[in-house]
């Protein structure tokens, strides 16, 4: 009898989830208040112990996120195995040997589920919300950062498209500022949003054409990269991305200044040329509090890209395939 009206409100709620006015309208940060009060403390908690175990993860789980909206929007579809029907978007190449956290995504869908009774919860939002409590826990801001939730999962994912929608390491200024135009996000956005590359590090392919032919790089810097990444070999060799890996702070542009970008992409933002870009790059290392605002607006902004919402996709009980 018990497992019977666990399943009648199970069905309830998940009935009030998709016909909801507020997920046909758009995203809320009250969405799970009624339906599941314990989601987000739960999400909290799992990716607490995670980061504890190897702070690493929490740019593993920003850089999901961001793989995700960049790819059809912000729908789940990045965790999404192959299957016999589509070939998904973990093996493309921006993604292959180097998206991390599949495993503590999984590790969060199963203390939700379980905390909320149901299956209510999406993968897409564990993202957005596991992207947001990384930044928190490593240092970065909450007050302006209040993430909308509301997502549903896409039942599909193109291998095709991660190809071509993710921009590349090794793009010039004017392709990246192109590439976050096509999402419908702006120059501020793009200097913003790179500002993640505070936390985490890159493998030696990804940076190895900047540190041994770019000419706009500190030469004791090159040289220092130089030893954890030769010229062949070593690929997934890693290196942080600015000075403190695992503390969201204003060092990364700090860096970009000095001309210690990791990636070619990294260093396009500056060039001391006075630009919008250059100004963006100062105004975020020398006020902290700027950067904080400016980055929680965009990231909001950044997982509004095309949400399946209402009765749109799904809620998936395993993060890595459909229902």
């Amino acid at each position: 009898m018990a497992a019977f009206q666990s399943f009648v409100v199970c069905l309830i709620i998940a009935f009030a989830v998709v016909v909801s006015p507020i997920t046909c309208a758009k995203l809320s940060p009250d969405f799970y208040a009624k339906v599941c009060p314990k989601a987000l403390p739960t999400i909290r908690y799992v990716l607490q112990k995670a980061i504890f175990r190897e702070p690493r993860i929490g740019a593993s789980l920003l850089r999901l996120h961001f793989h995700d909206c960049f790819v059809n929007g912000c729908d789940g579809s990045v965790l999404l195995d192959d299957t016999a029907n589509f070939t998904g978007e973990k093996t493309a190449f921006p993604n292959f040997q180097s998206l991390r956290g599949f495993d503590v995504v999984d590790e969060i869908k199963t203390a939700v589920n379980k905390a909320c009774g149901c299956n209510v919860v999406s993968c897409a939002d564990i993202l957005a919300v596991a992207a947001r409590d990384s930044v928190n826990i490593l240092g970065g801001p909450s007050y302006y950062y209040k993430v909308l939730l509301g997502r549903r999962d896409a039942r599909n994912a193109s291998w095709n498209d991660a190809n071509t929608n993710l921009p590349p390491p090794f793009f010039n200024f004017t392709q990246l500022l192109s590439n976050f135009q096509a999402h419908g996000l702006n120059l501020k956005d793009l200097v913003a949003l790179s500002g993640g590359h505070t936390i985490g590090l890159s493998q030696c392919v990804a940076f190895r054409a900047r540190i041994y032919n770019d000419t706009n790089i500190n030469p004791a810097f090159a040289a220092s990269m130089q030893q954890q990444c030769p010229v062949t070999g070593g690929d997934n060799n890693t290196e942080s991305l600015d000075a403190t890996p695992t503390r969201f702070d204003t060092v990364y542009f700090r860096s970009l200044m000095k001309s210690k970008g990791l990636l070619h992409s990294d260093q396009e933002l500056f060039k001391g040329d006075g630009s919008e870009s250059d100004n963006l790059v100062r105004l975020y290392n020398t006020n902290n509090l700027y950067f904080a605002r400016d980055f929680g607006a965009s990231m909001i902004k950044m997982g509004n890209i095309k949400p399946l919402t209402g009765k749109q996709g799904e809620v998936r009980l395993n993060c890595r395939r459909v229902n």
